[in-house]
């Protein structure tokens, strides 16, 4: 046996099993405390989500000077449509000082201010978040609510303080919640799939260790090397490492339960299956490692902090599904599969079942079923013309209507809309450039009024209330139009910051991200496919399926989003992530096929490999595919649209391109193609050994 079969023995030796076995015991017992220390050193404030090249992450750091960043201002507004009584000003007057006390809040309380319609009161509490963040806002808010709502009046909590609570809502839980609502995906699946009550646990208990292992790997380098580590890139990972880890137990199952009906020995067999499907999947992990790590190279702090989280999720799986699994597979013996277990010498149905009988549908017509199946896609893939996925306005955020969405419709209504939320601009205090850029401000359009300049350490701070809601598009042109004209004061280095210019530089961040990332990651594909294939045809042809793919679902995600769920809109970085996702782990199916093909290219010819690798596969990548949708669409399970979208593209795009690209429209270009599609290898010259009339071969599983 040659290196990588020895190499392939090492975890299910007669000793060795038990090694590994003890070795991840002890990695669990020490990984358990640590991962559970993940959520505390989370990441969830502007400035670790935006670039520090960024305008409006520069004044974040420069507002410093005057305010703690961590200060977040709660909106309270209350509301009596006849008018505000003198009764009412009194019980507003008296909440203050109670807002005054409450946790977290150690600035003077604003207010109570009127309107000018009579018909409502706003007070202004800051929030110290400190480190909590999100939850330390969300405990302030709590009580401020509780304060506030027994005056008679109608009361809502909004501003950044308001925003921020209800977030911290959205996602409270978010590991818990995704846990096991992922676990549950992945249960009923491997039921259905493997029709044991008991085999299910084997992969199952293998995809925890992994997650555990890695949330702990993660939370050491978030603390001791500076890895940014967020609510999002936290949830996304245990998705990733169900659905991608269950994955590759579902190729190394289906090629060990191959292999013990043709060996007695299980150790042997699963050393066989190691060696046979082991380097499929470490291609396969490898392409979606190197893929994430390309996001580093992103503006956007969140996204460059995810591919790293991403990427050692993904290497601990592996290294658990090619290690624990197989150890715990061969500890148990052949009785883990009742009630049908793969006895030696018992025949084999996935040569007669449904995918051996599609390739022979397949194999009378390829080329009008892959045209046909292009067209087809093509023609759903146009949908895209309709993504809006320019950023989500706050209140389109949420699925539903929280109170800090209500509360920003009041205060729309009574103050001007950009109130609590003004545009900050900072410039240097020396000379005349601080007094004419506060002139140019208040004369631009779209300010609705300024504050009077806070002078600090040779910088001064201006407040500025814009007219149009803080999340606007017209907000974000008065910032813009804000920038250029105090950029043009000379000697004032001034700059334009506040909620309005975050959202403005995430969605600017997140556009460059998905012209520079895009590009990159199909090159490494490409590359990772060319090493494996040994051929140029191959990984140009399956780039362009998974490209296409890419393109249906983001279509026929567009159509969902607009015509069904009734959303306004989509995330900048949603067709970046979408892209990543379905990209690497589209390719991951194309790996787990073409390298059976190529397999059995070799012993039969290209046509009757393709039909063989098409028959031997088909089935494990229809439940591989079913399992990563599924985890993906648990996603959806948080009361946030950006999580929502994500969810439903990737879980769409993950069905298309297992039961439609990868077994039907790539399996009719290798049959079209022929030998032509592994050129320049020495495959491209085969002779056609093994080819026969079309349709009339079936695969056989022999080796």
């Amino acid at each position: 046996m040659n290196g990588a079969g020895r190499l392939a023995k090492l975890p299910c030796g007669r000793v060795a099993k038990w090694i590994v076995l003890v070795f991840w015991v002890l990695v669990l017992a020490v990984a358990g405390p640590l991962a559970g220390k993940l959520t505390g050193a989370e990441k969830n404030d502007a400035a670790s989500w935006l670039p520090v090249s960024a305008e409006s992450t520069q004044v974040l750091k420069l507002a410093e000077k005057f305010q703690s960043s961590n200060e977040i201002p709660a909106l309270i507004v209350y509301e009596r449509r006849s008018g505000i009584t003198p009764a009412d000003q009194a019980a507003v007057a008296a909440d203050v000082p109670e807002f005054a006390g409450v946790k977290y809040v150690d600035q003077p309380v604003i207010g109570p201010i009127p309107s000018k319609d009579g018909q409502a009161l706003q007070v202004v509490v800051q929030v110290n978040a400190g480190s909590g963040g999100w939850q330390s806002v969300g405990t302030a808010v709590e009580q401020i609510r509780a304060i506030a709502g027994d005056d008679g009046l109608t009361v809502h909590v909004t501003g950044p303080g308001g925003s921020a609570a209800d977030s911290a809502d959205a996602f409270k839980g978010i590991e818990s919640t995704l846990l096991y609502a992922a676990l549950g995906v992945v249960i009923v699946i491997l039921l259905l799939t493997y029709r044991s009550p008991s085999l299910w646990l084997l992969p199952v208990i293998t995809a925890v260790t992994a997650l555990t292992t890695a949330q702990a790997v993660i939370y050491l380098l978030a603390k001791n090397a500076g890895l940014t580590v967020n609510a999002q890139s936290a949830g996304i990972l245990t998705v990733l490492v169900f659905g991608a880890g269950t994955d590759y137990a579902l190729l190394l199952v289906a090629r060990y339960r191959e292999e013990l009906r043709r060996h007695e020995d299980r150790h042997e067999a699963m050393a066989i299956a190691l060696h046979r499907a082991g380097p499929a999947i470490f291609a396969s992990a490898s392409t979606v490692i190197l893929s994430m790590l390309c996001l580093v190279v992103a503006e956007m702090n969140s996204t460059k902090g995810l591919g790293p989280v991403a990427a050692i999720g993904i290497a601990v799986g592996l290294l658990a599904m090619l290690t624990l699994l197989p150890a715990l597979l061969v500890v148990v013996g052949r009785w883990i599969f009742w009630p049908v277990r793969p006895t030696f010498g018992s025949q084999d149905h996935t040569a007669t079942g449904v995918w051996a009988r599609t390739g022979a549908v397949i194999a009378r017509r390829p080329r009008v079923v892959w045209m046909t199946t292009t067209v087809v896609l093509a023609a759903i893939a146009v949908g895209i013309t309709g993504l809006n996925a320019h950023g989500l306005a706050n209140k389109d955020s949420f699925i539903g209507k929280p109170d800090s969405i209500v509360g920003a419709e009041v205060l729309a209504r009574h103050y001007p809309a950009g109130s609590g939320q003004p545009a900050i601009v900072i410039t240097r205090a020396d000379g005349a450039g601080a007094v004419q850029a506060a002139a140019i401000v208040s004369q631009t359009p779209g300010v609705a009024q300024v504050a009077t300049p806070v002078v600090k350490d040779g910088y001064a701070y201006l407040l500025a209330t814009l007219s149009d809601a803080p999340d606007s598009s017209a907000a974000q042109a008065t910032v813009d139009r804000l920038r250029a004209a105090v950029h043009a004061v000379p000697g004032a280095d001034a700059k334009v910051g506040g909620d309005t210019a975050l959202i403005l530089d995430t969605e600017r961040a997140a556009a460059h991200d998905n012209r520079v990332i895009i590009p990159i990651v199909l090159v490494v594909v490409f590359l990772v496919l060319t090493v494996l294939l040994r051929a140029l045809v191959a990984p140009v042809v399956l780039i362009a399926t998974v490209v296409l793919s890419f393109l249906t679902a983001l279509g026929l995600s567009a159509l969902a989003f607009q015509h069904v769920f009734g959303f306004k809109g989509a995330d900048a970085s949603l067709p970046l992530f979408v892209f990543v996702f379905l990209v690497a782990l589209g390719i991951d199916y194309n790996i787990f096929l073409m390298t059976r093909v190529h397999e059995e290219s070799k012993k039969f010819g290209m046509r009757r490999g393709a039909l063989i690798g098409l028959a031997a596969t088909g089935g494990v990548i229809t439940s591989a595919g079913l399992v990563l949708a599924g985890t993906f669409a648990v996603l959806a399970t948080l009361p946030l649209v950006a999580f929502a979208e994500i969810g439903f593209a990737v879980a769409v795009g993950v069905l298309i391109d297992t039961i439609i690209v990868r077994s039907v429209l790539v399996t009719a270009l290798n049959l079209d193609i022929g030998p032509r599609m592994w050129w320049p290898s020495r495959l491209a010259r085969e002779d056609g050994v093994g080819a026969e009339e079309p349709g009339l071969e079936q695969p056989t599983l022999v080796h």
